[in-house]
């Protein structure tokens, strides 16, 4: 893997495909951004903080060297923070979509396998992949791009064969030769850490049914936060943890609660399980809670999802609760609360007192 230390002739701009086709007819998603520091004040070339997570563990995981997925990931989509057709939604002239543009059909074949964005669930011919584990497969979120991209390279023997692993991504010698080139900038630290670049959540998945008002401006707020970092503490308005966020969304709609997830479940009121609904707070047991006194907490959107502050190192994000697809930790649900229905929270016609 030495290779990628070489300085190769840089070629910019974003690749004419790998592999993809059909359409998302998803709304435009959320998008933000969020100040962090530098890597090296030398660096000349930037990586959304949230994709540089992304690749480094991605790269962990399955083998993969991680600055040769950044390397794609820059010619591919300048790590997401392209606005060309097949980026965010749908796919380019070739059939590419996402920020690994991934073949999802078309002249380039469905590589992706399956729609664009489906449950992880779902058995297919093909990489996708739910790499954050919110039980979707989305070729549009970066988690899931970037793990499938690496599945693609592993097909075509990335780990005996770099160059060929690349010109089987992209049948073009000035393909290859860009992405090395950016791999060896990578590796050598010349870098910085840009703004969180937050991703399009395209899935039709999510209710987005709300039983009031209240409920309407917390879970605005809280997607609003999506792609924003964790941070033990946190409260906004750059970084926040589960409590926080919660807290905060909430307080956003009148609604004064606890801030930490103990107090939030023990605050209520609870509700069975099977019953809930957007607004409501889901608890799990953290690691540093229990059944009791539960040290999880995040905020339900419908239909087995909601917004979350996971953990150091995932950016805020969307995922699943309850199932075996969920995160660790993700997958044991305590129990639910309605933090609207307390009894010392009115509803007055779409506006709230208490």
């Amino acid at each position: 893997m030495g290779m990628i230390s070489i300085p190769l002739m840089v070629v910019g701009g974003t690749s004419m495909m790998f592999a993809a086709g059909g359409g998302n007819k998803c709304p435009t998603g959320q998008t933000g951004t969020t100040t962090t520091s530098q890597v090296s004040p030398r660096g000349k070339a930037s990586i959304p903080a949230n994709y540089l997570t992304i690749y480094q563990q991605t790269g962990q995981k399955y083998g993969v060297p991680w600055p040769i997925l950044a390397g794609i990931g820059e010619v591919e989509s300048d790590h997401g923070r392209s606005n060309l057709p097949g980026v965010h939604s749908a796919s380019n002239a070739f059939g590419a979509a996402g920020p690994m543009q991934i073949g999802i059909g078309g002249a380039a074949g469905n590589v992706w396998g399956g729609a664009p964005v489906h449950p992880a669930s779902e058995s297919v011919n093909g990489v996708a992949t739910d790499g954050n584990g919110d039980g979707i497969a989305s070729v549009y979120e970066p988690p899931d791009a970037v793990a499938g991209a690496a599945k693609y390279l592993l097909r075509n023997g990335v780990q005996g064969n770099v160059r060929g692993a690349i010109f089987a991504y992209n049948h073009l010698l000035s393909y290859v030769q860009a992405v090395l080139s950016w791999a060896s900038t990578y590796a050598k630290g010349g870098y910085t850490v840009g703004p969180v670049t937050v991703a399009q959540q395209c899935s039709t998945l999510v209710s987005t049914a709300v039983p009031n008002h209240a409920v309407s401006v917390a879970i605005a707020y809280a997607k609003a936060q999506i792609g924003k970092p964790y941070l033990w503490g946190g409260t906004g308005p750059d970084a926040f943890d589960c409590s926080g966020l919660v807290m905060m969304a909430y307080r956003q709609a009148g609604v004064n609660i606890p801030r930490t997830s103990e107090e939030q479940w023990a605050w209520g009121p609870k509700i069975q399980p099977g019953h809930e609904e957007p607004g409501d707070l889901v608890f799990f047991a953290g690691s540093d809670g229990t059944q009791t006194k539960p040290g999880h907490v995040a905020l339900v959107i419908g239909k087995g999802k909601m917004i979350e502050a996971y953990a150091t190192g995932f950016p805020i994000r969307i995922s699943s609760f309850g199932t075996s697809n969920s995160a660790p930790g993700d997958q044991s649900v305590v129990g639910f609360t309605r933090p609207w229905a307390h009894a010392g929270v009115v509803l007055s016609g779409q506006g709230l007192t208490g």
